[in-house]
């Protein structure tokens, strides 16, 4: 599961999932500050058990000053292959009042799916608003919310999935 929250603020683009997204304020932060693919980076990095994005892209590095969100999504996909993680799938929410987002969400999916090199049938992302209530209701800042499912091929081959009735089949990952 991964959470992140940035304040909206004058002067800066509004990106989520990797698409700007026309609007008079963007959101603060030391990258490019989407807090979608922050969240996603997060679920992802926490189910393969690597941390999290403070500790892969610290904000006290030059290096990652408003770098694209997108770039650091893709290194995080190619850290899951080089330790031998799948991703099944990934839902995620956007929470903000405004602007709708809607319009905008397949795109996401699109460039989701492109830096993970995974398919968007793999991907689902979904808005909402807080109804006017605390910091996303009143436009402050725009969160968002990620989960996950990993897989690891590894997990097939161990002995402890060998049936007891397995009678050898050719081919068969079980036998003996």
């Amino acid at each position: 599961m991964g959470y992140d929250v940035h304040r909206m603020t004058q002067g800066r683009r509004l990106v989520l999932g990797g698409v700007e997204i026309p609007y008079e304020r963007g959101l603060l932060g030391h990258s490019d500050a989407d807090v979608l693919l922050h969240a996603i980076m997060d679920a992802l990095l926490g189910a393969a058990s690597l941390g999290d994005i403070g500790k892969h892209f610290p904000d006290t590095d030059p290096a990652y000053k408003g770098i694209s969100s997108l770039a650091l999504l893709q290194h995080v996909g190619e850290l899951l292959e080089e330790n031998s993680f799948l991703i099944e799938n990934i839902d995620a929410t956007i929470i903000a009042q405004t602007p709708k987002m809607r319009p905008y969400i397949e795109q996401m999916r699109e460039k989701i799916a492109e830096a993970l090199r995974i398919t968007t049938g793999q991907i689902n992302v979904k808005a909402t608003t807080e109804e006017g209530l605390g910091f996303t209701g009143s436009g402050e800042g725009i969160s968002a919310q990620a989960v996950c499912l990993l897989t690891s091929p590894r997990e097939l081959y161990s002995e402890d999935i060998t049936r007891k009735d397995c009678n050898g089949c050719s081919g068969c990952p079980t036998a003996r």
